[in-house]
């Protein structure tokens, strides 16, 4: 559902009737991951999509079903091994389950709240209730809260309200099952959780910085660019990095919060400023840590870092020179270069051409961290 925070907000902020179609349960190779919603407002207009445009049309019909007759919510199944399926345009070979609702006008009265704090890049969740035996609570979308132990207010089971809690807390959007109570079915809610932006820190005013600070920005990083040259670092000449400081990198850094999805791009090949930064880089727990550099660069950096008592283990979450072997030759190529591998790396996959690869190319059970979106 934050894939479409800013419009969602704005359609509750207005008083406009809209039905959302969620994605709830996903097997297989599917096109997007649980939590991607579309919606459809009275006029048929439509935000988002669940499937990449294969299942949307018929999404969309049953959205303009539940706002013609306000029912309770509906699931259905779209599933590459039935005709009907397949009709509908779900080709990919994997498995979805939506849940197709109504928005109450109660929750139209938090919700954009909630989601224009989530558009605005900070931590916030919902929690839509998929099914329940309480008609007062199924099909309900109430807000999560970041509290040290944050709950949904209302009617929700407790059991169901510490595990969503629990989800949210780790950042993902995730299914959760528990009780109603004594001799009752069990309930079941969707958590959206988003996070803040993942931290890109660029480290070298250089030109091919300018090329991944465009490229980490689309990809949703929020981007840093520092060096410690006044006259290179300059807002005019990355107009795309969010911040822009001068600064010696290892000071910058060591005044700079991280965390494990931090990534670190070092593109000055330059010994001064290179040998400190990456000898503080390589103690932290982050994401990604790349060098620039030819192989003979490259090879000198480890013997120095070597000299700093850096250990090989250290070392070897080092990625140098940095990039994939796409034979990129300008700066936006390169950009493109690297950002792949930093996603490869991520995610645990080898970087490889999908042609030569085998299994699922979406993981099953794979949990996702979502930024929101308009």
């Amino acid at each position: 559902m934050l894939n479409i925070a800013d419009t969602l907000a704005h359609w509750c902020r207005t008083g406009r009737a809209c039905a959302v179609a969620t994605v709830t349960t996903a097997t297989g190779s599917t096109p997007l991951p649980v939590g991607t919603s579309m919606a459809v407002d009275a006029e048929g207009n439509v935000a988002g999509s669940i499937s990449g445009g294969c299942v949307d049309a018929a999404v969309h019909e049953l959205c303009r079903r539940q706002l013609d007759e306000d029912g309770p919510a509906e699931e259905v199944r779209f599933d590459s091994s039935d005709d009907d399926a397949w009709a509908a345009g779900l080709m990919c070979g994997g498995s979805i389950g939506v849940q197709v609702q109504r928005v109450h006008p109660a929750d139209r009265l938090h919700l954009p709240t909630t989601l224009t704090v989530a558009a605005g890049g900070r931590p916030a969740g919902l929690l839509q209730i998929t099914r329940s035996a309480d008609p007062l609570l199924a099909g309900r979308i109430l807000p999560l809260s970041d509290d040290p132990a944050p709950a949904p207010a209302g009617r929700v089971p407790a059991a169901l309200a510490a595990r969503a809690a629990a989800a949210h807390r780790a950042g993902v959007t995730r299914l959760v099952h528990a009780p109603e109570g004594e001799g009752r079915a069990t309930a079941e809610a969707l958590v959206h959780s988003s996070r803040p932006a993942p931290a890109m820190l660029v480290f070298g005013a250089v030109e091919f910085a300018d090329a991944l600070s465009r490229a980490g920005r689309f990809l949703g990083y929020h981007v840093t660019v520092c060096d410690a040259r006044p006259v290179f670092t300059t807002t005019e000449r990355f107009p795309h990095a969010d911040r822009v400081v001068v600064d010696w990198p290892h000071r910058f850094l060591a005044r700079t919060a991280t965390d494990e999805r931090t990534a670190v791009c070092v593109l000055t090949h330059d010994s001064r400023f290179d040998i400190p930064l990456l000898r503080d880089a390589l103690r932290r727990p982050l994401g990604y840590i790349g060098a620039m550099g030819s192989r003979r660069t490259h090879e000198r950096r480890l013997e120095l870092l070597r000299a700093e008592g850096v250990g090989p283990e250290a070392l070897a979450r080092l990625n140098g020179p940095l990039g994939l072997d796409i034979g990129a030759a300008t700066p936006q190529e390169t950009a493109v270069s690297i950002v792949a591998e930093i996603l490869a790396h991520t995610r645990g996959r080898p970087g490889l051409p999908l042609g030569r690869t085998t299994g699922p190319i979406h993981p099953r059970g794979a949990e996702v961290t979502h930024a929101a979106q308009g």
